[in-house]
């Protein structure tokens, strides 16, 4: 029986993405485990592994295809002996049901629903006389010489599909739990329905910019959005409509951060510490000292977070992106500043695991190295609060009475209401002020 290779949903936001490249051709052998291609997410491009073991018999979407949605076919895979007259009936043969992709939460949804585990599926009963069992021709082999019952196992492969690897499991652990493994959901009597391609994301309101400009006569060069753009404007466009959100911006004088750092960078050429690492390490440390804002907000409860983890906001030329630092709150300056430097490249490679930019419980954007002054940055939902990091300059301040001049940096707070009240929230900035101020602090 063949095998349909599916888009995979590679991000819980992720509905299509772009083929960008075949590792295997037509005819090459595969094994579970080898990368069969590279497919382009919204964030990053990332490998897809087989999970059958068999030969490429037929490739449905060439290299290059862009937008192609979740749990499209996009090749089929011949099993052992099975050639390519199997392909004639590939495609009018009906595929068991697809699984829906892995959804995420719309950004302002409760994160509860991410982080909560699935619930274990129910115990299954032995499959009814006739029903068929999806497995591919090694997986049964296999099972017949370990005596091993196909209809008490549980597929991982495509589709609930048995593999080699679901029948060594059941060997390992015995028949009692083989038997009460939960069993693959049956195949439907009838023809399933194809997958729902993604709803079109909503038209930007007010007037239409192509639309105007052509009326006009305007010239112009259409960019196409990628996808890292349209989720960037789909995300913080919600978060304007839906989160009641507030500023705070406090100014922090580094003069004695900027002489530590100095210090600490002549002591080593192991590290190489940047003002960003003072503050991603203030920052940690300074929900450690105001919890109440180390948490999201969701209709049900307030998700208190036990570690610091720092989104820290990335340009790239496709788009922002917040690789995160995490347990922040555990690791040295050295720590986070070398994490910083390989996150960062991966950023601007495109490389980031969804692992190593999905979550965080506050971000930090700083666009003081542009010689901007002081800004107001949108929440990343569903965290609770972002900080805007101005430029440090030398500024005119009163000490004792008398005018001076410091090193002057202006931080802004962006929260969200739900989750922190006005005074949570300069109680936050204060915490950070002073362990910038105080940078020996930050070192015990």
């Amino acid at each position: 029986m063949t095998v349909q290779i599916l888009m995979p949903a590679l991000s819980p936001t992720m509905t299509e993405g772009n083929l960008a490249k075949w590792l295997k051709k037509e005819g090459d052998t595969v094994k579970s485990g080898d990368v069969l291609a590279e497919i382009e997410t919204d964030k990053a491009t990332m490998e897809v592994e087989a999970v059958d073991e068999g030969r490429i018999g037929k490739i449905l979407i060439p290299a290059g295809s862009q937008g192609v949605a979740v749990n499209t076919p996009i090749a089929i895979l011949l099993e052992e002996g099975e050639d390519e007259s199997a392909l004639a009936s590939a495609g009018s043969a009906p595929a068991p049901a697809a699984a829906a992709p892995a959804a995420a939460p719309a950004p302002t949804a409760a994160p509860a629903a991410a982080a909560a585990p699935a619930p274990a599926p129910a115990a299954a009963a032995p499959a009814a006389a006739g029903e068929r069992v999806f497995a591919s021709p090694l997986a049964r082999r296999i099972a017949e010489q370990a005596g091993v019952d196909l209809k008490t196992v549980k597929g991982t492969g495509p589709h609930g599909r048995i593999v080699k690897a679901d029948v060594e499991a059941a060997k390992a652990a015995g028949p009692a739990k083989a038997a009460a493994a939960p069993a693959a959901a049956p195949a439907p009597a009838a023809a399933p329905a194809p997958a729902a391609a993604p709803a079109p994301a909503p038209k930007a309101e007010g007037v239409d910019a192509k639309a105007l400009a052509d009326k006009l006569g305007m010239a112009y060069t259409a960019v196409p959005n990628s996808g890292m753009r349209k989720t960037i404007a789909k995300r913080l466009g919600e978060v304007k409509r839906t989160v009641p959100d507030y500023f705070l911006t406090v100014d922090v004088e580094i003069d004695a951060l900027m002489k530590v750092r100095a210090e600490l960078n002549g002591r080593s050429d192991a590290y190489k510490l940047s003002v960003n690492d003072f503050i991603i390490r203030a920052v940690a440390l300074a929900l450690k000292k105001v919890p109440a804002l180390n948490a999201a907000w969701t209709d049900e409860a307030m998700l208190q977070y036990s570690h610091a983890d720092i989104s820290v906001a990335v340009a790239t030329p496709t788009g922002l992106i917040t690789p995160i630092v995490k347990k922040a709150e555990t690791k040295g300056l050295a720590d986070i500043s070398n994490e910083m430097k390989v996150l960062a490249k991966k950023a601007r490679d495109n490389a980031l695991k969804p692992e190593e930019y999905q979550g965080g419980t506050i971000s930090i954007s700083n666009l003081g190295m542009m010689g901007i002054k002081q800004f107001q940055a949108i929440i990343n939902p569903p965290q609770a609060c972002i900080l805007a990091v101005g430029a440090s300059e030398q500024r005119p301040v009163v000490k004792d009475g008398a005018l001076a001049i410091a090193t002057v940096m202006s931080l802004t707070g962006t929260f969200d209401h739900r989750v922190a009240d006005g005074a949570v929230g300069a109680e936050f900035l204060g915490a950070v002020k002073k362990l910038l101020e105080d940078p020996l602090s930050m070192l015990l």
